[in-house]
């Protein structure tokens, strides 16, 4: 295999999401945006055969298709080893344009563009294709992946719902489909509670199908799409220590309460009022401070009525100095940002966003286990 580097490499923009007819249509527009442009696709669905179904596709049609051995009986494992080498023949043969990595309905954008990077390539933008009216039913649903038969490996153990939420809040942009007839249309709350999961993901409507099909859109997806994306700033925005998290709104019957306070929960009290914290709102997310853990930095994410907790590393109080210059500089500018002369960076910072959210009841109740 050629190294990346050794020939003109495209530009590389990963399309997922698991509203699959919405994915679809993105991805026909970004082939009608940018003539000559290449659409690599991985279908997971065959993975129960021991095997993973590749094509290459343009505009009009299948251009290659082959197969990859899954790797460790894990289908998104064979994806990773798969990607990067389709990558470079794409490269070494010249002429396109443009790269789009289509993700399978459950694989998530945040590995494959961190891969994409680390190959070589460049990822000009992250687009999670989304029908509005599905936002709410999807973040709702608690139901594993394989159930529903799009776990990527046996061991896969994620939701829908929490799989959904980080393929929303990753992308740089959001590709809004319009509804397939005869499916229900968005209204405003549906938008309104889009805008406020992911404010700063920039929001361009498609049509659903062919582009042929739809009336002209212009080049908007794709200006979008190619307008450029920081991996690393990515991640960041993810890490529970320094996320971007969404800031107070109320709109539509759509509301976004940020919590913040300078006292530990207490272990018992929380634990006692976790599954009405958890149940909520449709999507909460954010830190916190546990007494007797003073030490340890805890994430908090729920959607779909189930909460995972789990360290996200040491808060930095309670490191010596000395280790501060291994730690990354935007860690230490959002520490720095919430610093307090007592409790350096501990705190509670969680973030509620839900239709019909009872700001007063789940203050009272927050309140109550400090």
């Amino acid at each position: 295999m050629s190294e990346p580097g050794r020939f003109h490499e495209p530009p590389v923009v990963i399309v997922g999401g698991l509203h699959a007819d919405a994915r679809r249509a993105a991805v026909a527009r970004l082939l009608a945006d940018v003539p000559g442009s290449v659409v690599l696709h991985h279908d997971l669905a065959t993975a129960a055969a021991g095997t993973v179904v590749r094509t290459v596709r343009d505009a009009t049609g299948i251009l290659a298709a082959g197969e990859a051995p899954l790797v460790n009986d894990c289908a998104c494992c064979a994806l990773r080893e798969d990607l990067v080498p389709e990558l470079v023949r794409l490269a070494e043969a010249g002429g396109t344009p443009l790269a789009v990595v289509e993700l399978w309905d459950s694989v998530e954008p945040k590995a494959m563009a961190e891969v994409v990077t680390a190959g070589g390539f460049t990822v000009a933008g992250v687009v999670t294709a989304v029908d509005p009216a599905l936002v709410l039913p999807y973040l709702g649903n608690g139901d594993d992946l394989a159930e529903g038969g799009l776990a990527a490996a046996a061991t896969d153990q994620r939701t829908v719902a929490d799989t959904f939420a980080r393929q929303l809040e990753y992308a740089s942009v959001l590709a809004l489909a319009e509804p397939l007839p005869g499916s229900p249309e968005a209204d405003d709350e549906d938008r309104e509670l889009l805008a406020q999961l992911h404010p700063t993901a920039r929001r361009v409507p498609i049509g659903h199908g062919n582009p042929a099909g739809t009336p002209p859109a212009g080049p908007e997806l794709a200006r979008a799409a190619l307008a450029g994306f920081d991996v690393e700033a990515a991640a960041a925005a993810q890490h529970p220590a320094c996320a971007l998290l969404p800031a107070e709104a109320d709109a539509h019957g759509v509301a976004t309460l940020v919590w913040h306070r300078r006292r530990p929960f207490h272990p018992e009290r929380l634990y006692a009022a976790l599954e009405d914290l958890t149940c909520a709102a449709a999507r909460s997310r954010g830190r916190f401070w546990l007494a007797g853990k003073g030490d340890t930095l805890l994430h908090w994410d729920a959607a779909g009525g189930a909460l995972c907790v789990e360290s996200a590393g040491p808060w930095l109080a309670s490191l010596p100095d000395a280790a501060w210059e291994l730690v990354p500089p935007v860690r230490r500018a959002a520490a720095a940002l919430d610093w307090h002369p007592e409790h350096g960076d501990r705190c509670q910072h969680l973030v509620f966003t839900s239709p019909g959210l009872d700001r007063d009841g789940l203050e009272r109740l927050l309140e109550s286990c400090l």
